[in-house]
């Protein structure tokens, strides 16, 4: 057994080593907590900030895909309120008293091909996914024939009910269905039926019918910015979504940072002073006074 002073020694270098191992361990990582036993006491928050976090990072990637469908939604509907404004223009036209029957006739041409560019527009698609055929976007939600009185099929997608989360927990809707845009149950705001309506007239030869039509597209026209401004007001929530999102996973980073990181500045001063700790004990203990058997015979 040995000396109580020497147990006592040996106790002091031992502890001053197994700091020392745990200051390098510290620099080597980068960490000041590798596992529970270390810092258990902050292993539960450690944990709830890694979930945050990565629930987070999903919710990001998840606004960074609707994004996309929604910039191409944006896209899309321009582009209609673009056509319409040309649908208007031709409408004026073809009501002036100087039109013929065939120069009218052309006019309805224009507007045929406008209105298959509509139908177009309606049946966008995102990687293989019809972004306006709600939630049944495997389904193109339109079909155009010409040869029929009424050249646009009738819709054969289904409601949107698809919502996007935000990081702060709050949902909201991010599409709009081809029939909402396009088809409007009320006569007075379908983009289609205002259309193929005034090319009926046209053909027909009908300046009172035609005349009847121009009147009422400027109500479909304001009908079909109002579905634009659903989209500028989506993308505006998307990108404050996403700046949220991103200053979320700053801090949970920062914290979990906190939690786990060596301060290495910290932890180099603390191997530096055991270094010097235990040499220090070392050199003592080499001038400690040994008894041997002679020194209890003399």
């Amino acid at each position: 057994m040995l000396n109580p002073v020497y147990q006592e020694f040996v106790n002091d270098v031992d502890q001053v080593s197994t700091a020392m191992q745990n200051a390098q361990l510290e620099v080597s990582s980068g960490l000041q907590m590798r596992n529970v036993s270390d810092m258990p006491d902050q292993v539960s928050e450690l944990l709830q900030a890694r979930a945050n976090l990565s629930s987070s990072q999903q919710i990001s990637t998840n606004l960074v895909n609707v994004t996309s469908e929604v910039n191409a939604g944006e896209q899309a509907v321009s582009s209609a309120v673009t056509l319409f404004d040309q649908v208007q223009t031709i409408a004026a036209e073809g009501a002036t008293g100087t039109q013929t029957a065939s120069s009218r006739a052309a006019l309805a041409q224009n507007l045929q091909s406008i209105l298959q560019q509509m139908v177009g527009l309606a049946n966008t698609s995102i990687d293989g996914r019809y972004i306006f055929s709600g939630d049944s976007d495997q389904t193109q939600p339109y079909t155009y024939d010409a040869s029929q009185p009424d050249p646009v099929s009738s819709y054969n997608g289904s409601a949107s009910t698809r919502v996007v989360q935000g990081a702060d927990g709050t949902t909201f809707p991010v599409a709009l269905t081809a029939q909402q845009i396009f088809d409007s149950s009320d006569p007075t705001t379908n983009v289609f039926s205002s259309i193929n309506a005034l090319i009926t007239s046209l053909n027909n030869n009908d300046q009172a019918g035609i005349q009847t039509e121009q009147n009422g597209l400027s109500t479909v026209a304001s009908y079909l910015n109002q579905q634009l401004a659903f989209y500028g007001t989506t993308q505006d929530t998307l990108q404050s979504a996403t700046t949220f999102a991103q200053n979320q996973q700053t801090q949970l980073q920062t914290q979990i940072s906190n939690l786990q990181d060596a301060n290495e500045t910290s932890a180099i001063m603390q191997m530096t002073q055991d270094e010097t700790q235990e040499q220090a004990a070392l050199s003592s203990e080499a001038e400690m006074p040994r008894q041997t058997l002679f020194s209890f015979l003399g």
